[in-house]
């Protein structure tokens, strides 16, 4: 049985037992209204309500997103609970979460194990709570402080969910003991049911201009995004409006988020995250090596991240640097970043010198030897890495994993430069590495299928969405970053500027533009990369003239106050560089270049044309899984707006037989063979299938 109900003397207790997180499923849902009913029939003094296993209600049912929905519905559930003539008490463990924690609500009453966690975090799936939350949270804790828990989706500790009123007490030692002598006392001292409904919010608290300046603060923060502003509607419903209005609005607003563009994309992202680390083909009878101690090899800003990764997840790193003060000065850096951490709340100082404590240095290769994972991130340069490698097959012990964090070399290469080509594989982090959420896990031509499983396992261990790639120049995601950026340079010395090419992409809603990003990470590096590709690696000189010319004056980015962009020395804020138009004018001219405006709508068009083509390229060729992996390693790596929901799932949105038919006009327009459609996309659009089809054909 999904719920039951039984007697304990003189209280009534509900047990929802649905593995693995209690989902609020049709078949729950059901149980609890019979279960509600029948404890209002019966002389029970009060109920409790609580979940078997490792959790209580962790969410809705994400079979059923989507879909119509079967009642009872959770309002109508929730609706029953709180009507009920006697108290009602959730108990709370793991974690209580959207649809759950909105039950919760209904009960008269919470208590919560100190270990647990409570949430609405529907505003990450593009929806809205819809069964109450929107109504219920802000007249139990105030409007400010409802409205930043549910925009922000955060997980809330059961100590300050208690401190913020939103549970009445936290339980140590047994949940079921704990919750049923509260309930005992709640009889004892008479005390009945306490309906949120029932309390009030005082209009003056947050009068109609504070509703106004939340708005203008969120579309700061959560630019472009829906949902957010939609729950902002909700919550000023409950203020002004009477409760069961307020219901009624919340729940067509939620009806209306589900059927969203945005929230279709935000639930394919969803499901992506979860779908990349299962590796087609794998035996799942592997047994995955254990990972107790890990190195990392350099200790720049990206070595330091990746340490601080591991370190966070509670694994020991050793860190090596060839000489002392570059080691001390990246654990200084590490000691830095634990810091700031610190300072913005989300870290206490002993939670940040604990982890801290795992990460040890050492200038000795020697130190490696008992690692079962050492990680590479040195300098990119396949003869630099290849020394490594071959100096790590020296020290490291049988069965260790070797890894690289390229961005874009040969693992196959770096394999051979060892006797044990098993054990190789790539791990390529992002910068930051202990922020970036994506890891590329690049499968060389002789990686073992226990190694691959591993390290996917390892990425969700250590808070990444792992992705596995093929081995190409660039891999997934630095592969279509270079049809982008090439577009982007295209459109510079065709007639665009900067500040409208980067404006371009920012309203669609990426992180930042591309010319942007340039200037962020500095123009050297690629300048320093391209150096060391023949003419025909690097392309087109128009697409990289303009970028060489401004680090050869010294317009590194950033770094050196100008790029595409000028900086301000003290806020970074930037303005144009009209030295910049004058370079740009000037290398149009030497490569013949005629100069015209450019539309916004064809800036968008050919930077996003330019990744869904390589995306298709990528697919047939077997380097991506599946295209929903190519989403998540744009989304979790480059900035891709997550409610577009990733470049894959955006042509199938827009129609593939209109991307073809986009990307072919500019095949036939430039003449270009990198704008020649992929087969695979050609393949698609003239049969009329889809890309579900495509993945539904290779399982």
């Amino acid at each position: 049985m999904l719920v039951s109900y039984h007697r304990v003397n003189e209280l009534g207790v509900i047990t929802i037992d649905n593995p693995p997180v209690n989902a609020l499923s049709y078949g729950v849902r059901k149980g609890i209204l019979e279960a509600i009913t029948t404890a209002h029939a019966d002389d029970s003094k009060a109920v409790v309500i609580l979940c078997e296993g490792r959790t209580f209600i962790a969410g809705s049912d994400i079979s059923e997103f989507g879909k119509p929905i079967a009642e009872p519905s959770l309002p109508q559930v929730n609706a029953a609970i709180e009507a009920l003539a006697k108290p009602v008490v959730a108990a709370i463990h793991g974690t209580a979460l959207g649809g759950g924690f909105e039950l919760a609500l209904s009960c008269h009453y919470r208590c919560a194990l100190e270990s647990a966690f409570v949430g609405l975090p529907e505003v990450t799936l593009g929806l809205l709570p819809g069964a109450g939350g929107t109504q219920r949270v802000p007249r139990l804790i105030g409007v400010q402080a409802a409205l930043d828990m549910m925009t922000g989706g955060q997980k809330i500790a059961a100590s300050k969910a208690l401190k913020l009123g939103l549970i009445d007490r936290v339980l140590s030692g047994s949940m079921k003991d704990g919750a049923l002598a509260y309930a005992r006392e709640l009889v004892a001292s008479g005390t009945g049911p306490r309906r949120i409904r029932d309390m009030s919010i005082a209009p003056e608290s947050f009068a109609g201009e504070a509703f106004d300046a939340y708005r203008n603060r969120l579309n700061q923060r959560k630019r472009g995004q829906e949902s957010p502003q939609k729950i902002v509607d909700c919550v000023e419903a409950a203020i002004t409006m009477p409760f069961d209005e307020g219901l009624a609005y919340e729940r067509s607003s939620f009806i209306e988020r589900s059927q969203s563009e945005q929230s279709a994309a935000l639930r394919h992202i969803f499901f992506a995250e979860r779908q990349a680390p299962k590796v087609l083909g794998l035996d799942k009878n592997i047994t995955p090596r254990s990972i107790d101690q890990v190195a990392v090899i350099g200790a720049g800003t990206m070595g330091g991240g990746i340490a601080m990764s591991f370190a966070n997840a509670g694994i020991p790193v050793t860190l090596l640097e060839l000489n002392q003060g570059g080691l001390d000065a990246g654990l200084a850096l590490i000691s830095q970043n634990y810091s700031v951490t610190v300072g913005k709340g989300k870290l206490s100082e002993e939670e940040a010198a604990t982890r801290q404590a795992l990460i040890s240095g050492t200038t000795d290769y020697a130190a490696l030897a008992s690692a079962d994972l050492v990680i590479e991130a040195v300098f990119e340069s396949m003869d630099v890495k290849k020394q490594v490698f071959g100096r790590l097959d020296e020290v490291c012990k049988a069965g260790a994993i070797l890894a690289s964090n390229t961005s874009y070399l040969d693992v196959y290469e770096i394999a051979a430069a060892t006797t044990r080509p098993l054990d190789v594989v790539g791990l390529h982090f992002f910068s930051p590495a202990n922020v970036m959420r994506l890891l590329e896990v690049v499968r060389a031509e002789q990686t073992a299928d226990d190694v691959v499983a591993t390290v996917m396992r390892l990425g969700k261990r250590i808070g990444k969405v792992p992705v596995l790639a093929g081995v190409c120049f660039g891999f997934i995601g630095n592969r279509m970053l270079r049809q982008y950026a090439r577009e982007a340079q295209l459109c510079m010395i065709e007639g665009a500027e900067p500040g409208q090419i980067d404006g371009v992409l920012t309203r669609f809603g990426m992180a930042m533009g591309p010319l942007a990003v340039g200037d962020l990470a500095g123009l050297d590096i690629g300048y320093k990369s391209r150096q060391a590709l023949t003419a025909e690696q690097r392309g087109d000189p128009r697409s990289y003239a303009i970028a060489d010319t401004l680090v050869e004056m010294g317009r590194l980015g950033q770094k050196t106050g100008a790029g595409y962009y000028r900086y301000d020395s003290h806020t970074r804020a930037r303005s144009a560089n009209p030295d910049v138009l004058a370079v740009i004018k000037a290398e149009a001219e030497k490569y013949g270049v005629s100069r015209r405006a450019l539309s916004d709508e064809e800036i968008l068009n050919r930077h996003l044309m330019a990744l869904i083509n390589e995306g298709f390229r990528i697919l047939e060729e077997g380097i991506a899984q599946r295209p929903s992996d190519i989403d998540a390693v744009y989304v979790h790596g480059y900035g891709f707006p997550a409610y577009r929901g990733g470049p894959m799932f955006y042509a199938s949105r827009l129609g593939l037989d209109k991307v073809y038919g986009c990307i072919d006009d500019l095949y036939k327009r430039t003449g270009e063979a990198y704008w020649k459609p992929a087969p695979l996309l050609a393949k698609l659009a003239e049969n009329n299938q889809s890309l579900e089809d495509w993945v539904a054909s290779n399982d």
